[in-house]
C-alpha cells in the first residue's frame, strides 16, 4: 500500500496535507470518502425489514396515483353496481367466499354488488393522500414553532409551550364530529369531496403538530449549547444563519423519521373518521368507509377482511420503514 509520494530529503517542508489527495490503495485505487447520507443508506440497504417495508410503501404510492387507470384495467368501477350477481333472498353475493371470480378477485359488496378491487384502489388513494398531506402541514408547523421555542427560549418557549399542551389536551375527535355538521356544502371555492378532503387534512394535520413539535423543541435546546453553535456565534453569525445553516441540517433526520411514523397514525385516524361517519363522504370508497358498510354485514367476512387488510399492510410498512430509517440515521439509538 502506497500512500501518497515518499518526500525527498531535499524537500522536507512537505506536510501530510500535500500528500492526503495522492492517497492510493493498490494499483491506482484512491481512497473515496462517504458522505452522511451515503453511510446511512449503506445501513439501511443492509435492513432487509425496512427494506421491504420501503418496496411495499413504494407500491402502494405508485396504486395510489394510478388508482383511476388500475380501476378501468380491472374493468369495473368503484361505484358500478351487479345486482345481477347478488342473492335477492339473502342479498349476499353469488359464488365462492363472497363472489371471488376472474371478473372480481376479491369478491362483491353485498346488497349492491359492487367490486372490492377496485373500491381498495381507489380507497388507498383518498387515505393516502390525506395522509401525506396532512403530515406535511403538522410537520411544517410543528418543525417551525419547535425549533423558535427550542432556540429564542424565554417567554417565547413558555407561550409555545402551552400552545402545545392546549392542542394536545383538545378533543380532537369531538371537534371533528362537530366541524362536519357545521361546514357547509360550499365553502371556499370548494365543495363536496373536495372539500371534505381539505376539511379532513387541515383537522389531522393543524392539531397534531404539537407531537412533532415537542421533540424537535428537545433536539433544538440540546443543540443550542452545542460548540459548532457557540463557534458560530462567536464568529458574529446571526440567527437566521445560525438556525437555517448550523441546526437546521442537525434536525433533518429527526424531522423525517418522525414523519415517516406520523404518516400511518393519520392513515388510521382518517380511517377512524370515515368509520364515524364524518370522513369521506359516499359513496366514494375509502378504507374507513368500508369497514363501516362491512360492520352492518358481520356475516360477510370478506367485506371486512380486505379494506382492513389493506389498512394493516400499509401501516406495517410504514411502522418497519420508519424504524429502519431510524436506526440507520442515528444508530447510537439502538
Amino acid at each position: 500500500m502506497v500512500i501518497g509520494p515518499e518526500p525527498s530529503k531535499d524537500d522536507g517542508q512537505e506536510s501530510f496535507a500535500d500528500a492526503a489527495p495522492s492517497r492510493t490503495i493498490g494499483p491506482g485505487k484512491a481512497i473515496e470518502g462517504r458522505s452522511l447520507g451515503r453511510i446511512a443508506w449503506t445501513r439501511l440497504k443492509r435492513d432487509k425489514v425496512a427494506m421491504t417495508g420501503g418496496f411495499v410503501i413504494v407500491l402502494l404510492v405508485l396504486v395510489a396515483i394510478f388508482a383511476p387507470m388500475l380501476t378501468s384495467l380491472i374493468g369495473d368501477g368503484p361505484n358500478t353496481f351487479h345486482q345481477d350477481q347478488i342473492d335477492g333472498l339473502t342479498l349476499a353475493p353469488r359464488g365462492f367466499f363472497g363472489g371471488m371470480s376472474s371478473e372480481h378477485l376479491l369478491g362483491i359488496e353485498p346488497q349492491n354488488g359492487r367490486d372490492i378491487l377496485s373500491r381498495v384502489v381507489i380507497g388507498a388513494q383518498i387515505s393516502l393522500l390525506i395522509a401525506f398531506c396532512s403530515t406535511i402541514l403538522s410537520v411544517t408547523i410543528g418543525s417551525v414553532l419547535g425549533i423558535v421555542a427550542g432556540f429564542f427560549g424565554g417567554w417565547v418557549d413558555a407561550v409555545i409551550s402551552r400552545m402545545m399542551d392546549a392542542f394536545l389536551a383538545f378533543p380532537l375527535l369531538v371537534f371533528a364530529i362537530a366541524l362536519v355538521g357545521v361546514v357547509p356544502e360550499h365553502a371556499f371555492g370548494l365543495g363536496g369531496l373536495a372539500l371534505r378532503k381539505l376539511m379532513l387534512i387541515f383537522i389531522i394535520g393543524f392539531f397534531s403538530w404539537p407531537y412533532i413539535g415537542r421533540i424537535v423543541r428537545g433536539q433544538t435546546l440540546s443543540l443550542r449549547e452545542r460548540e459548532f453553535v457557540d463557534a458560530a456565534r462567536s464568529m458574529g453569525a446571526r440567527s437566521p444563519y445560525i438556525i437555517f445553516k448550523e441546526m437546521l441540517p442537525n434536525l433533518v433526520a429527526p424531522i423525517l423519521i418522525y414523519a415517516t411514523l406520523l404518516i400511518p397514525t393519520n392513515i388510521l385516524f382518517e380511517a377512524a373518521l370515515s368509520y364515524l361517519g364524518v370522513g369521506v363522504p359516499p359513496p366514494t370508497a375509502s378504507w374507513g368507509g368500508m369497514l363501516s358498510d362491512a360492520s352492518v354485514y358481520y356475516t360477510q367476512p370478506h367485506f371486512m377482511l380486505w379494506p382492513g387488510l389493506a389498512i394493516f399492510v400499509t401501516v406495517m410498512a410504514f411502522n418497519l420503514f420508519g424504524d429502519g430509517l431510524r436506526d440507520a440515521l442515528d444508530p447510537k439509538a439502538r
